[in-house]
């Protein structure tokens, strides 16, 4: 038999990477941490982990009981969630990560799904590329993420993964731009501005890749910013264009322009750990998230 908190350590080493790294998480020892995945090696009958430098890494069998310890852990929290629907359901904390611009699309909206529900939506912003999920998952139950619509999903038999929407990406100007009189503009009319980019790795830049592509000409990028008010700022004050998501432009001295010949979007998407949606709190969130991006898709999919 496999005793559940060392399946936890297990766990928290694979998410974590380090033996350090899961004693700060689990506010253990890192002696203590060692010891406890020695005797889940003894219990396992093989070897789970084998150096790897100065540091350990998950052997195959290590990586096989890694996903099964997910199973039983999702169970143990099940059952305690069904626990709790004896006394008031669905009930309990739900951890939340999101990006900025998505969580001040969203947020307002799924708090508002989840008033009167016995459910605490605890919110924080991550502002990380989508490769970050399964790392931030150590630490959240839910993790709202965004990716370009054209990058393909990459399977992790960790991480589920629900799509919710799609949101266009479009080119931002000021007001007395040369182009601040179409309402849509082709690629090489733009080869040469300067660019107000994010960083690298998220979707907006990822678009501005694709342009390169099509015009043959490295945009000439300033400025890279993850902040969209001061992005904002900045092209309204006439030092570049921008690419931005089309519900996060709310500066009025702005021109949006739709990009024409270039496939520009991000897909918004919900990630949870498998099974997480039997605990009834964790569907909760799932379902308030649902309901919070219908209007959207049904009023502003289009332009």
């Amino acid at each position: 038999m496999f005793d559940p908190q060392r399946l936890r350590v297990l766990r928290a080493l694979a998410d974590r990477g380090t033996v350090a790294a899961t004693a700060k998480a689990l506010v253990m020892t890192p002696s203590a941490v060692s010891q406890q995945l020695k005797v889940l090696a003894r219990e396992a009958g093989v070897p789970l982990l084998e150096p790897d430098g100065r540091r350990v890494r998950l052997t195959d069998a290590g990586r096989a009981l890694v996903l099964r310890a997910d199973e039983v852990l999702a169970s143990l929290d099940r059952a305690s969630a069904e626990m709790a629907l004896y006394r008031e359901a669905p009930h309990g904390v739900v951890r939340l990560a999101s990006f900025p611009s998505g969580a001040a699309l969203l947020l307002p909206r799924v708090l508002a799904e989840l008033a009167g529900m016995p459910v605490r939506l605890q919110a924080s912003d991550e502002d990380l590329p989508p490769t970050e999920v399964s790392r931030l998952l150590a630490d959240y139950d839910v993790v709202l993420t965004h990716r370009d619509d054209r990058t393909p999903l990459r399977p992790d038999p960790r991480v589920v993964v629900r799509t919710l929407l799609r949101e266009p990406i479009d080119v931002v100007v000021a007001a007395d731009h040369r182009l601040a009189r179409h309402t849509r503009v082709h690629p090489a009319e733009l080869a040469d501005e300067d660019w107000i980019s994010v960083r690298g790795g998220f979707p907006v830049d990822d678009v501005l890749l694709s342009i390169a592509t099509v015009t043959g000409v490295q945009p000439r990028v300033t400025q890279r910013l993850n902040d969209f008010r001061v992005i904002e700022s900045l092209v309204a004050t006439g030092w570049g264009v921008a690419l931005m998501p089309r519900w996060a432009v709310t500066d009025p001295r702005l021109t949006v322009l739709t990009l024409a010949d270039v496939r520009a979007g991000r897909v918004y998407e919900l990630a949870t750990r498998p099974h997480a949606e039997r605990r009834p709190a964790v569907a909760a969130v799932l379902s308030a998230f649902t309901a919070a991006v219908a209007p959207l898709a049904d009023s502003k999919a289009g332009r």
